[in-house]
Parts: structure tokens; sequence; C-alpha cells
């Protein structure tokens, strides 16, 4: 679903005055009924982790880290089996997944006398039961299950909702007999930066050549795209010609202002694709 940039801004700012909850989540779509829920989704959690990125440096203050764990002790001590780390999450506007990392690599340093990995942080998020600590692993695993944008859950959604993507725009290259080599087979023969599939014979989309396919499974706002052209649709372009980006949950209909350059955009798989074959029968 295609937005002008005048309706994203309104989605954005609405979503600027309300709690990243579920709650606010069903609000936004009584809010704007018209929009996909997909879509909508989509831009709920973009605009989240904006706002956590802009915020994440004074909650890693060595003064923030102390009081958080404090008050995370404190609760636990007056109610063990109180979301403690949750609320407090709630309360300071923070991600509740990245608040369980904060205090759990206090924990550990407390405990071990040395900086925790990162390896064994991320193990024990995504295993809470490996926390040698009952009452800190549950707190964490209800952060982790109550975060609906950040987090080892929320991690392996997004990974399986982007391959789920790859899928149909696999077998829809398929279904229309295009003959194509897949990312995991440029890796194979050394390319680092590519693109989801290369077309083996270019073909046309509302009249500009296509060489390859890249699948998004979320929502083109100006951010996202404008580091998706720097870090990998030019380079995509220098290297292998003109091509087309699928945003499946919409995108700014401002940002397809790079068509006569070569990087088409599009919310669904194209329907009027011109083969050469197809091309060479009109003739």
């Amino acid at each position: 679903m295609k937005l002008t940039k005048a309706q994203y801004d309104e989605i954005a700012q609405f979503l600027g005055h309300v709690q990243p909850t579920r709650q606010s989540l069903r609000k936004l779509k009584e809010k704007f009924p018209s929009q996909s829920q997909s879509t909508l989704l989509s831009i709920f959690s973009q605009e989240y982790q904006k706002q956590i990125k802009r915020t994440h440096a004074k909650h890693h203050t060595a003064e923030a880290i102390e009081t958080y764990y404090q008050r995370y002790l404190n609760g636990v001590m007056r109610n063990a089996a109180a979301p403690v780390l949750l609320e407090l999450a709630n309360e300071v506007d923070f991600a509740p997944s990245l608040m369980a990392r904060i205090v759990l690599e206090r924990f550990l340093q407390e405990k071990e006398q040395a900086i925790p990995s990162k390896t064994l942080i991320n193990s024990m998020l995504r295993d809470p039961s490996q926390i040698p600590d009952g009452v800190l692993a549950n707190q964490v695993y209800q952060c982790t299950v109550n975060d609906c944008c950040y987090g080892p859950l929320v991690d392996c959604i997004k990974h399986a909702i982007g391959h789920e993507h790859e899928v149909l725009l696999r077998e829809m290259l398929l279904e229309k007999n295009l003959s194509f080599i897949a990312e995991d087979q440029l890796r194979a023969k050394g390319y680092d930066k590519t693109p989801d599939f290369i077309l083996e014979v270019p073909v046309a989309v509302e009249g500009h050549i296509i060489h390859w396919i890249e699948s998004k499974a979320s929502f083109g706002d100006e951010s996202s795209h404008e580091a998706y052209l720097q870090d990998q649709f030019w380079s995509y372009w220098n290297r292998f010609g003109p091509g087309l980006v699928i945003y499946w949950y919409g995108f700014i209909e401002e940002l397809d202002c790079h068509r006569e350059r070569g990087i088409l955009l599009k919310d669904c798989f194209p329907t009027d694709i011109v083969t050469l074959r197809h091309s060479m029968a009109q003739r």
C-alpha cells in the first residue's frame, strides 16, 4: 500500500503521542481504518525503533544503569512475582527487551566480577532458563514476550516474515517462467552485496528495464529507504544495472523518484511484465 508523505506524517505524528504497546496498535488501527493492518504494524515498529535510537544513549549511562539495577533489586525484594522490569521499562519509555539486557548484563557483571560477552547475553535472552537466578530469568522472559518491537522473539518473527516473502517472490518468478539467479547462488560465486534475485534475461516493468529484484518485508519510509539506497540499492545498480525493489508493506510514494536512474519501487509483484519473448512475438 502506497501512502503520500502527508498520510505517512499523520500516522507518524499519532504514534509520537502513544506508548509502544499492543493497546496502542489497536488504537492506531481504529484511527486509520482504511490503511492495511500490515502497513500500520510495519510503520508502528519502525517509528518506535527510531524513538529508541534517539534515546538509547541516556539509558546506557553508568548512572542510569545503576539506577535501573537498584530499582529492579528493590522491586523484586518487595514482590518477586510482579513484572518489575516490564513496568520499569514502560515507566521510562524504553524497550522491555533492552531493559532486560541492561539489568542482565549488570547482574552478570556483579556475579562474575567481569564484563559478560555479548554471545552469553544473547544466548540468555533467547533462553532465559540459562540465567543463574530464577527470579531474574522470569523477569527477562516477561520482558521478551511483552516486547512487540525488540528482542529475540521479534527478531525470529521478522526473519521468518522476510524469508516467507522471498519464497513468495521466487514462486512468482517461477510462475512467470523467468530465469533467475538467487542470492545464495551469487554468494557462493563470491559476490558480497547481492539482491535477492538477478534475472538472467532482463524484463521491462512499466517501460523500465529490470535486471534484478529485491524483496523488503517492510514499509519504505524516508530513513530506511535512504539507508537501503546507500548500503544496497546503488551498489546493486552499479554492479548489475537497473532493478526493482518490492516493499511488500508499502512505501511513501514520493520516494519512487529514481525510476529514470534505474531503481523502481513497487508494493507488489508487477502484473505487467514484458519479456523478450513477449516483445518479439508482438513484432
